[in-house]
């Protein structure tokens, strides 16, 4: 591939999801994770779930993640949120964000759905401290 065309290209999924994940933690979500579904031969390859702690703030942090997607070339297929806006979503189709209201998220339970998926490590890794 041509450096050009490199330097266009949007960051991976996995990349993406990685990043969605950071922003949701960021955006102070809680209980962040990202599944691995590849293997597993679902409709996506990576799903991020996170939960949040009022439908502002949930809201807010699916804007963000659609933000994200558009500005790295990645733009939300489709968003959808429930009447109370207790489970939200963003499917980036090879990426697809979930932010619950924890009791929400508790009921449906995605991550026993997907028990065998991998799941990615997404946390920054922490800067060494400078010595004096």
């Amino acid at each position: 591939m041509p450096d050009a065309a490199r330097k266009k290209a949007p960051p991976s999924a996995r990349t993406f999801a990685i990043e969605v994940a950071r922003l949701l933690h960021d955006d102070k979500c809680t209980d962040v994770l990202v599944l691995d579904l590849r293997e597993l031969g679902g409709v996506t390859d990576f799903v991020v779930i996170g939960s949040g702690t009022s439908d502002r703030q949930m809201r807010s942090s699916i804007h963000h993640a659609e933000e994200l997607g558009a500005s790295l070339g990645h733009a939300a297929y489709r968003s959808s949120a429930d009447d109370r806006a207790t489970w939200l979503l963003a499917d980036f189709v090879d990426v697809v964000v979930h932010v619950f209201e924890p009791n929400t998220r508790a009921h449906y339970d995605l991550e026993m759905l997907w028990g065998d998926a991998k799941r990615l490590r997404w946390e920054r890794r922490a800067t060494p401290a400078k010595s004096a």
